[in-house]
């Protein structure tokens, strides 16, 4: 899943689907849909959830106006699915890519 072939795609195709809570989240941190796009289709996967069900999902980071994001993001057969997008917090993130050790 790493490569950013299949996630581009389905932005081009315009086969992503926004969860409802995703949609709230992106409200609250003024987020528009097209600079969210840019994040899902070029962004770095930074852990993935192979197992997950139903569709195999991962933490995509990206910078939206220098500002760090994640985006937990399904990867389905036919469409990609957000499931949810935040800012993720300097104590719990080193350098936004790695959990910090509690």
């Amino acid at each position: 899943m790493k490569g950013t072939g299949r996630r581009e795609e389905f932005v081009n195709d315009e086969a992503v689907l926004i969860s409802q809570h995703a949609r709230v989240r992106m409200f609250e941190r003024n987020i528009p849909t097209d600079d969210l796009l840019v994040v899902v289709a070029t962004g770095e996967i930074i852990e993935e959830y192979p197992d997950d069900d139903p569709c195999p999902s991962a933490l995509i980071l990206g910078f939206i106006n220098h500002t760090a994001y994640h985006v937990v993001i399904g990867l389905c057969t036919d469409h990609l699915r957000v499931i949810t997008v935040y800012i993720p917090e300097e104590e719990k993130w080193k350098d936004y890519r790695k959990r910090r050790v509690e």
